[in-house]
């Protein structure tokens, strides 16, 4: 008995679309930059669902900081609670953001160490689109995290005098600066391999940034030597500039100006490097 061909459905000309799409010199067409870029940010997006740890984090971080230090210091610090989250809901926004950037290079490097990356690197597509897609899906985690911290703190009865143009001004410059971190994390992905030795080097130097500045104390406060630092430390200058804009203080340009040149040089000093690692190698 013979075996019966597989059964096809031709199209109304007669021709197998599948012969069509087998034809010899069929030209394949290349994924541009920005598709192959977003399909990358939506898998890293659907690989939160496997690391829910990252959206918790994200949310967790603003939630314990904004209430735990405005109920307990915030009295002493400024006198009322609702006086000291005036200066700190801004100062937790640039914090929490800059601290769950780390996650984006642990995720690069997972993907790096188990070889997914090499599989990417054989597509069709620009390299490049691997590192775009990621802070793609980082902004949409800084994001989330914005409205944690700006509903909290409306939730708290933080009133923003800069009203909605503020706020958003201040979650825009935030996450840029964020991104920028992004690219740090990201350039030393490749390298280590292993994302427990990035959130370990990330945490050793947002740490620091984040309690030697001026997001939970004013820097008036503390010893010369201290205040040197956090007087040139880029977080301070991004929670500053956040304050200013989402409280309207009216002095607004020198703050948002020195935020704006740290994520520029960060971006500048990180992003030639990054592309070259993911793009560069044969």
């Amino acid at each position: 008995m013979s075996i019966p061909a597989t059964a096809t459905t031709p199209t109304a000309s007669g021709v197998d679309p599948i012969d069509v799409l087998l034809a010899e010199g069929r030209e394949r067409r290349r994924a541009g930059a920005l598709t192959a870029s977003a399909a990358f940010g939506v898998r890293a997006l659907f690989k939160l669902g496997h690391d829910p740890k990252q959206l918790v984090d994200a949310a967790a971080i603003p939630i314990l900081f904004t209430v735990l230090f405005t109920y307990l210091f915030g009295g002493a610090l400024s006198g009322s609670t609702g006086d000291y989250l005036t200066d700190l809901l801004p100062g937790v926004l640039s914090m929490s953001i800059a601290v769950v950037t780390m996650y984006g290079g642990a995720r690069l490097a997972q993907d790096v160490r188990s070889g997914a990356f090499d599989r990417f690197r054989a597509l069709p597509v620009w390299r490049g689109a691997f590192v775009v897609g990621s802070l793609l899906s980082d902004a949409a985690r800084y994001l989330f995290a914005s409205v944690i911290v700006v509903g909290l703190g409306l939730a708290m009865g933080y009133r923003p005098d800069g009203g909605a143009p503020g706020v958003l001004a201040a979650v825009a410059l935030v996450v840029s600066f964020g991104l920028a971190l992004s690219l740090v994390w990201a350039a030393l992905a490749p390298a280590v391999r292993d994302p427990a030795v990035v959130v370990g080097v990330a945490n050793a130097v947002l740490m620091p940034l984040s309690f030697a500045s001026n997001v939970f104390v004013p820097p008036s406060t503390m010893p010369g030597w201290l205040r040197a630092f956090v007087d040139v430390n880029p977080l301070s200058h991004v929670a500053t500039a956040a304050r200013d804009l989402m409280n309207d203080t009216g002095d607004t340009g020198a703050a948002v100006a020195w935020s704006l040149a740290a994520t520029a040089v960060i971006a500048l000093a990180a992003g030639p490097i990054t592309l070259r690692l993911y793009t560069g190698q044969d």
